[in-house]
């Protein structure tokens, strides 16, 4: 994908958004990762040393209490803020775009992976159907062998859940579930469910 932010943008973006609240570094990240709908998320590395850059512009100040730093504009940040408020609303129109583009490419990312599990769900439905044609065992065999797939399959549904369960908590208590993961999660969902209906009679 394309940069998110051309040569200047970031500093101007992270001004606007110390604009609203005084913020610790991690809330930065998360504020960006939220305006892009979570389709970009800027890592440690690129958000701390522009930080530390606007401070010693004088443009930001930092203030140490506890286990993290908290960053607010300065008067001279504000000031260069209000002059530049041209700038922040072109730019917010691309960001705009750009958040549209990102998650149409997503989207289509999610299509394609679940375009090929519908064909090899369909593949192994129809493999299971010839040798269901191709079975002269008893009824009593197919009813068993139908009873164990279908024990399979519970068990594989399940551990699917728990284990997406188990990766919501961790990321809820730690970074925040962003609103594309639930976009995500209901796409595929949504289309899986449909893919497996294909493939029972």
């Amino acid at each position: 994908m394309p940069p998110v932010f051309q040569h200047g943008q970031l500093r101007l973006y992270l001004l606007a958004l110390l604009e609203q609240r005084p913020m610790h570094g991690y809330e930065v990240i998360t504020a960006l990762s939220d305006r892009f709908g979570g389709t970009y998320r800027p890592s440690a590395g690129t958000v701390y040393p522009r930080l530390a850059r606007l401070e010693e512009e004088g443009l930001v100040a930092r203030s140490d209490g506890g286990r993290r730093s908290t960053y607010e504009l300065t008067a001279e940040g504000r000031g260069e803020l209000a002059e530049r408020r041209g700038e922040l609303a072109a730019l917010e129109e691309d960001i705009a775009g750009t958040v549209r583009d990102r998650a149409a490419r997503v989207r289509d990312d999610v299509r394609g992976t679940m375009d090929g599990l519908r064909a090899e769900l369909a593949a192994a439905a129809q493999e299971a159907r010839a040798g269901a044609v191709r079975h002269t065992g008893p009824v009593r065999d197919a009813r068993s062998a139908s009873h164990a797939r279908y024990a399979e399959a519970d068990a594989l549904v399940r551990r699917f859940r728990d284990e997406v369960r188990a990766e919501l908590r961790r990321a809820d208590a730690a970074a925040g579930v962003e609103a594309l993961t639930v976009e995500t999660l209901r796409t595929v969902l949504d289309s899986a469910l449909g893919a497996v209906r294909q493939t029972l009679r």
